[in-house]
C-alpha cells in the first residue's frame, strides 16, 4: 500500500499534467509537481494540519493558484462523461445540485483506481466532523439547545437526503459499501467542507490541491485589512501593493464580495490569490466565508478558539422583537463580550415606557444611549439574562477546561481498558460517552485497541466541548463588559 506521502507526491504529479500550477506565467514549474514556484505542502499542527505554505515572499494579490476548468470536479463534467451516470440521474428531477454533485462523487469513488480522478480521491479524507455526523450523545454534549437543534436538524436533513438518492443509487449499482447510510454522509461532507463556488452550478465544484488551503476567518488577519460579509471579496484587491494582477474595474460586479479566488472565465480555470502578504515558510491561507463557530461546524467540521465573527444568542422577549423593526439575526452578543448594536438600540427602546417611544425612537435607531438610568437597565438585563444562561447550563467554564484537558489525554489512549479506568474517576458526562460507545457494560473491553468509531466519538466529544465553552467565554465576557459599564454609574449615585 502506497504511503500518504507517496500519494501526495502522485497527486501533485497528476496535478500538473492537468495544468494546475503556482507559477505566474501559468505553466507547471516541471512535470513531477504543480507547485514549487509560490507553494508548498507543509505541515502546520497548531494550524489546521496539513496545508499550503509560501516557498518564498509572496506580496498581496499575487497570483499564486491556478486550476483549470478540466481539472475541476464537476457535476457537469461527471454527467458528460458518462452516459449512465447521466441517464440515473436525469430520470429523478427531484434531486437537489448537492445531491447529484454527491452521487458523482460516490459513482467516481466506485471505479477504484479505474478512476481518472484517482490521485485525487485516495488523499480525501476518510472521515468528517461535521454536525451531521454527531451521535447522539455528541449532540447533546453541546448543551446549548439551539446548537443541539442545529445538530439534530443536520442529521436528518442528511438521512432525508440519502433515502432520496437511494434509488439512483441502486439503479447505477453502485457497490454495497458506497450505498450505506455512513457512506453519504462521507460524500455530502466532503462536497459541503470542501466545495468552492462556481456560477453554473449551486453545489459547486471539488478543486485539486485549491482544497488544501486552510482557513482564515475574515476579520482575522494580523493587519486587520479585510472585512469580509460574503463567501470571498475581492475588493482587497484593489487595495494591494502594486502586484496585483487585477483591474478592479474589469471585475465583474458579481465577483465583487469574492477575496481570494474565483473561477474566471477569461482564463477558464479556477484562480487564487494572496489574500494578504506572506513571509517564506509562512502558512498561505483562503477565506471560505464570514462564518459563526456552530456554522463553522456544520458546514466544515471545525471551529476556531478566536472567531471575530462568532455570535451567541441569548433567549429575547418577544415584545422586544415587536418593539422595533432589528432583524432576530442582528440581535447577538458578539465573541469578544459586546451586544450588538441591535441588540442595545432594541433594549433601550423596549426598557423605555411604551408611551415615550415614539419620542425617542430616532435615537434609539441612531444608536445614542436614552438616559443614563435606561442605559444601566439594558446592561442589568443583559446580564442577568447571560447570568441565567451560564446557571442554566450543565456544566461551568472551569468544569469544561478540566474535561477538555481529559480529552486531550484520553485521546493519546490505545485500548479501551486504559480509556475506562481513566474515565470511571470522573462520572457524569465521561461515563456517559462510555456508555454511549459500550464501554461501560464492557463489551468492548476485550478489544486490543480502540476502535476507529471510539475515537472518532472522542474527537467530537471535544469539539462540542470546545464550542460550548466559547460560546460561556462570550457570556462570561459579556457579564465583564455589562459590569464594568454599570460600576462607575453606582459609584456616582452612592
Amino acid at each position: 500500500m502506497e504511503t500518504e506521502e507517496k500519494q501526495l507526491q502522485n497527486l501533485l504529479k497528476w496535478a500538473a499534467h492537468l495544468g494546475i500550477t503556482d507559477s505566474t506565467n501559468g505553466t507547471p514549474s516541471h512535470s513531477r509537481s504543480c507547485l514549487g514556484h509560490s507553494l508548498i505542502v507543509s505541515h502546520f499542527p497548531l494550524a489546521g494540519g496539513r496545508g499550503l505554505g509560501a516557498v518564498r515572499d509572496l506580496r498581496k494579490g499575487a497570483l499564486i493558484l491556478k486550476v483549470p476548468k478540466s481539472a475541476l470536479f464537476t457535476a457537469q463534467s461527471s454527467l458528460n462523461e458518462d452516459h449512465n451516470l447521466s441517464h440515473a440521474i436525469n430520470s429523478h428531477s427531484s434531486l437537489s445540485s448537492t445531491q447529484i454533485l454527491t452521487l458523482c462523487l460516490l459513482y467516481e469513488m466506485g471505479k477504484g483506481k479505474n478512476s481518472r480522478w484517482h490521485p485525487y480521491l485516495v488523499l480525501l479524507p476518510r472521515s468528517y466532523d461535521l454536525l451531521a455526523t454527531f451521535g447522539q450523545f455528541e449532540q447533546r454534549a453541546l448543551q446549548v439547545d439551539d446548537a443541539i437543534w442545529a445538530a439534530e436538524k443536520a442529521t436528518l436533513k442528511a438521512e432525508l437526503e440519502w433515502k432520496e438518492a437511494s434509488k439512483v443509487m441502486e439503479q447505477l449499482q453502485l457497490k454495497p459499501q458506497l450505498v450505506s447510510f455512513r457512506a453519504w454522509l462521507w460524500a455530502s461532507a466532503t462536497v459541503s467542507s470542501r466545495t468552492m463556488h462556481i456560477a453554473w452550478d449551486e453545489a459547486g465544484c471539488l478543486c485539486p490541491v485549491g482544497d488544501l488551503f486552510n482557513y482564515a476567518a475574515p476579520g482575522e488577519e494580523p493587519n486587520g485589512s479585510e472585512n469580509v460579509g460574503g463567501t470571498m471579496n475581492s475588493s482587497s484587491l484593489a487595495e494591494g501593493d502594486g502586484e496585483s494582477i487585477l483591474d478592479s474595474e474589469k471585475i465583474n460586479p458579481q465577483l465583487q464580495r469574492l477575496t481570494d479566488g474565483w473561477f474566471e472565465e477569461e482564463a477558464n480555470a479556477y484562480c487564487f490569490y494572496a489574500r494578504l502578504s506572506y513571509r517564506k515558510g509562512e502558512q498561505v491561507l483562503l477565506s471560505y466565508g464570514t462564518y459563526t463557530n456552530l456554522e463553522l461546524l456544520e458546514h466544515y467540521g471545525f471551529l476556531l478558539n478566536e472567531n471575530p465573527n462568532d455570535k451567541v444568542f441569548i433567549p429575547l422577549d418577544t415584545g422586544i422583537y415587536s418593539s422595533g423593526s432589528w432583524p432576530k439575526e442582528s440581535q447577538y452578543i458578539h465573541q469578544n463580550g459586546k451586544p450588538s448594536f441591535a441588540l442595545l438600540s432594541a433594549l433601550r427602546l423596549w426598557l423605555t415606557p411604551v408611551n415615550q417611544r415614539r419620542a425617542v425612537g430616532h435615537l434609539a435607531y441612531s444608536g445614542c444611549q436614552l438616559s443614563v438610568d435606561n442605559e444601566v437597565s439594558v446592561m442589568k438585563w443583559i446580564l442577568k439574562n447571560c447570568q441565567d444562561q451560564l446557571n442554566n447550563l450543565p456544566t461551568s467554564i472551569e468544569e469544561d477546561i478540566i474535561l477538555l484537558s481529559t480529552i486531550d489525554k484520553i485521546q493519546e489512549f490505545n485500548t479501551p481498558t486504559e480509556l475506562k479506568r481513566h474515565l470511571s474517576t470522573f462520572g457524569g458526562e465521561a461515563c456517559t460517552f462510555l456508555e454511549a460507545n459500550g464501554l461501560q457494560s464492557g463489551r468492548n473491553g476485550a478489544e486490543l485497541s480502540l476502535s476507529g468509531k471510539t475515537k472518532l466519538s472522542i474527537q467530537r466529544w471535544k469539539l462540542a466541548v470546545q464550542w460550548r465553552l466559547r460560546y460561556k467565554r462570550t457570556l462570561a465576557d459579556c457579564i465583564s463588559y455589562c459590569c464594568e459599564l454599570i460600576k462607575p454609574v453606582q459609584l456616582n449615585s452612592s
